[in-house]
């Protein structure tokens, strides 16, 4: 067990105090306390790529070392720049990696998390990145000799921290009133009012947890439900994938985090033009299933956006008044089709989570 404030104050005597990254469950506690920051010394990412550049940015402005933090899956998204420009036989740009070590060894996870935890060591040691593992107080002592070594080398260092490790930092938070739309809500009326034989790809976290959730306490066997357990940022993807050879409704239930992880993506759809293909998306401007972090889609113009991007349409649903109407319209409008959701944050307090994902997958893609 390890103190947030403890692990920021080791942070800080080695001279650490720029960071950016992008939420994770693991490191919600740490995050949390970051944004207590000043914002010029803390900065949320899209994706982890992205995290990686811009702190790469900061070093080539101040010549200091960044900490970039996301989750061990998020590694994947950051390999490019990681290789391609901050390598020590490339640019040599220092940098420090906080990772959220999901699904590591002898720790039960999801699939898709123990298929990633197992790796992930071996994938830092592709990448000669040095690192060390965090889980006790006496393991921070390990820091500041790291990033001195990896100032002096001009390398990547990385510290991994399982689940449950790093205890909480409570921020005073402004009481809000959740009077506004629930995505289960949403849900539950969509299931309602979708055609027989439409299927849904779902984007990672609450959405996938909640439509599978919902749909079995309902007992509602319209449609068939593709879970996106990982993957954040790639739901769209995914639901174009198979609009291309599908001639089935196809809607894709995305989130505004994921959204903007790999916003390109809306352009692909807005070209192909798809007309069975029915994008929505919640938009409650937080990571929510990992802290409630911000997204920063609050301030978005998204129907300028995605008609600009070659959708079709575009519709808005801002509360409970007018969720079937805009709905049904929506459901009947030609594809590609957008449909922005703003709901306040809150999920259902019983959620579960998918498993067997081969059973899930088969059923998803019969006839």
């Amino acid at each position: 067990m390890i103190f947030v404030n403890n692990f920021l104050k080791s942070l800080k005597k080695s001279k650490i105090k720029f960071f950016t990254g992008v939420p994770d469950s693991v490191l919600k506690n740490f995050s949390s306390y970051l944004q207590s920051l000043p914002k010029k010394n803390h900065l949320i990412a899209t994706n982890e790529g992205s995290a990686v550049s811009i702190g790469i940015g900061y070093y080539l402005a101040t010549k200091k070392m960044a900490c970039v933090y996301m989750q061990n899956s998020g590694l994947s998204n950051a390999i490019n720049p990681l290789i391609s420009i901050a390598d020590k036989k490339v640019y040599s740009i220092p940098l420090m990696l906080v990772i959220g070590w999901r699904g590591s060894p002898k720790i039960k996870d999801e699939p898709q998390h123990m298929a990633k935890g197992k790796i992930t060591r071996q994938l830092l040691k592709l990448l000669k990145i040095k690192y060390c593992i965090l889980r006790k107080d006496r393991d921070l002592l390990k820091i500041n000799k790291m990033v001195k070594q990896a100032l002096k080398s001009k390398s990547i260092i990385a510290l991994l921290i399982e689940r449950n490790i790093l205890k909480s930092y409570s921020l005073k938070k402004k009481n809000k009133k959740n009077s506004g739309l629930l995505r289960s809500e949403f849900i539950s009326t969509f299931l309602k009012n979708i055609p027989q034989k439409t299927k849904i790809v779902s984007t990672t976290g609450y959405t996938s947890r909640e439509l599978m959730q919902i749909r079995n306490d309902m007992k509602i066997k319209s449609g068939r439900d593709f879970y996106m357990v990982g993957g954040m940022g790639h739901s769209s993807s995914v639901t174009l994938g198979l609009a291309n050879f599908s001639k089935k409704k196809l809607f894709c239930l995305d989130g505004d985090g994921s959204i903007l992880m790999h916003l390109g993506s809306l352009r692909t759809i807005g070209h192909l033009k798809n007309n069975n293909l029915k994008h929505v998306m919640f938009n409650n401007s937080s990571h929510e299933s990992v802290g409630g972090q911000p997204t920063y889609a609050d301030t978005i113009d998204f129907k300028d956006l995605v008609i600009s991007l070659g959708y079709k349409k575009y519709f808005v649903i801002k509360n409970k008044n007018h969720l079937k109407t805009v709905l049904k319209k929506f459901i009947k409008s030609p594809g590609p089709s957008f449909l922005e959701v703003k709901i306040v944050n809150g999920s259902l307090n019983y959620l579960q989570r998918p498993k067997n994902l081969v059973k899930i997958k088969d059923h998803f893609i019969k006839n």
